[in-house]
């Protein structure tokens, strides 16, 4: 008897704590970290100060859980694309990559430049996002996440170039999303193919 409201408890618990999220990327969507306080983002969000602190414990707490919201939706949304053929399935990776951050542009520029000044959680936060994207483009290009090491670096060195191009995008937005998206496919292509000089058993998919 006790299980079935506990369970419509934690349902609205889970539901709340959804929602505060929500309304936290757009208040820091606006506005910087330092300029909210505790009771702006309360009287923003019609809420008791306490609720915050009861799901989130401190401002910081609430940040990085906004943070953590966004870079799962990020890496969902790139990586969503497993039943595609490789050379495809790495396009539509790199495409929703390129959406999300069109989309999402606060919330993209917190993870990539890390955060507020040099946070040491925000910045594991963004390598987290970073090696499931190499992961992504490793299962795209080879069908496999485990790869040599030079792999990787290669992977991640194409990775922050990647990160460079979509942050100067979408603050010019002088191409369209899907003239970005060839070109990064294409330069994408010339790191595989290095790649496969170096490590001649993880060949570089056929040019499409």
């Amino acid at each position: 008897m006790d299980a079935r409201p506990q369970a419509r408890g934690t349902d609205r618990s889970v539901a709340r704590r959804a929602e505060l999220i929500t309304i936290g990327r757009k208040l820091f969507a606006d506005t910087s970290y330092d300029a909210l306080s505790m009771d702006d983002i309360a009287k923003q969000a019609s809420v008791a100060k306490g609720l915050i602190y009861y799901y989130f414990k401190s401002k910081r707490g609430y940040y990085l859980a906004i943070i953590e919201d966004s870079v799962a939706e990020l890496v969902a949304r790139a990586g969503r694309h497993d039943d595609l053929p490789p050379v495809e399935r790495v396009h539509s990776t790199i495409d929703g990559y390129l959406r999300y951050a069109e989309h999402h542009q606060a919330a993209y520029r917190t993870i990539i430049s890390g955060g507020v000044g040099f946070d040491a959680e925000v910045h594991a936060i963004r390598d987290g996002v970073r090696a499931a994207l190499i992961g992504a483009i490793a299962d795209g290009a080879y069908g496999r996440r485990d790869i040599p090491e030079l792999a990787r670096t290669a992977l991640l060195g194409w990775l922050c170039s990647v990160e460079g191009v979509t942050l100067d995008w979408i603050g010019r937005r002088g191409l369209a999303r899907e003239t970005v998206c060839d070109l990064l496919v294409r330069t994408l292509g010339d790191s595989l193919r290095v790649i496969e000089e170096f490590e001649p058993s993880f060949p570089a998919p056929p040019r499409s």
